[in-house]
């Protein structure tokens, strides 16, 4: 009996992981997506493509239940989610992939945060050290200890990427009380989700410019990798691993989407690599460590 749970919190910890790093890829796909999409056009059909996608799937296995239990706390999460999306796209065309990685995942620290009073969760030594360590990690790869480099985005980007860290934190908090024990049930959240996260990005659709329909072959490319590969797949696999971690732990294992983000950034954006990066780099990865070795005494405890 305790392998088998044990084994539980390992697939629990390896999915928000994985979900981190297909995350990770988002952040360059987005900046090279901005320079022809406008940024209301491009969360619209991303998010488009991706309800299709999911309604499609849902609809084929049969499991698409149009009986929705919690209406008020799905229409939360959709508004959130839609929120921190487009203070997203809009932000991030004056600044740097790796400054919008920064900014949007200090939503770990809002989670630590808020956890406690929404949630009722601990907030024990380990945790502290663990959430410390991931932000000095975002904070070593993001800036390499050049603090100058924070100026060089204007501030009312800079600003909304924060706000938008701030969504996320409040969406990752309140999915913890959606969250159902079956797979059938992780589907139905991430469809109805997903559905009401596009009912709320429509109406800002009149603020995109021209050429709305009108998308190249490689605009259509970064929509449908941001919208599967960036959302679909990894909100499936962060659903299915918060059912057995706690918000805080959840997102402090998600900072692996910022190793992903600079690493993808320096491949793709041709942004330099530092000693610094490498030092961030081991700090996230010891604060993966020090999260997952808690969830695992107090397992042992239990």
């Amino acid at each position: 009996m305790p392998n088998s749970l044990f084994s539980t919190k390992s697939k629990a910890v390896f999915f928000t992981i994985l979900a981190g790093i297909l995350w990770g890829t988002s952040f360059p796909i987005i900046k090279i997506g901005l320079k022809t999409i406008d940024p209301f056009a491009f969360v619209f059909w991303r998010f488009f493509v991706s309800t299709v996608a999911l309604v499609v799937i849902m609809l084929l296995l049969r499991k698409l239940e149009f009986r929705i239990t919690d209406k008020k706390m799905l229409v939360f999460l959709g508004a959130a989610n839609a929120a921190g999306y487009l203070l997203q796209y809009v932000g991030m065309p004056y600044t740097t992939a790796a400054k919008a990685a920064l900014f949007i995942n200090l939503s770990a620290m809002w989670v630590a945060l808020l956890s406690p009073k929404l949630l009722g969760e601990s907030f024990s030594r380990k945790k502290i050290v663990g959430v410390l360590f991931g932000l000095m990690g975002v904070v070593f790869v993001s800036t390499n200890l050049d603090f100058s480099t924070l100026s060089q985005g204007q501030l009312a980007g800079d600003m909304l990427l924060i706000v938008s860290g701030f969504a996320w934190a409040l969406f990752m908090i309140y999915n913890k009380k959606l969250v159902m024990n079956s797979t059938s049930g992780t589907f139905q959240s991430m469809t109805w989700v997903l559905i009401l996260t596009l009912l709320s990005i429509m109406p800002f659709t009149v603020l995109s410019g021209p050429g709305f329909f009108d998308l190249s072959v490689w605009a259509w490319l970064a929509i449908i990798w941001t919208a599967i590969v960036c959302w679909v797949i990894p909100y499936y696999l962060w659903l299915e691993g918060l059912k057995h971690l706690s918000a805080s732990t959840s997102t402090v294992l998600l900072l692996s989407e910022i190793v992903v983000a600079v690493i993808a950034s320096v491949i793709v954006l041709k942004e330099p690599l530092t000693v610094f990066s490498t030092v961030g780099a081991f700090f996230i990865i010891l604060a993966i460590t020090l999260v997952s070795l808690r969830d695992k005494m107090n397992h042992e405890k239990s």
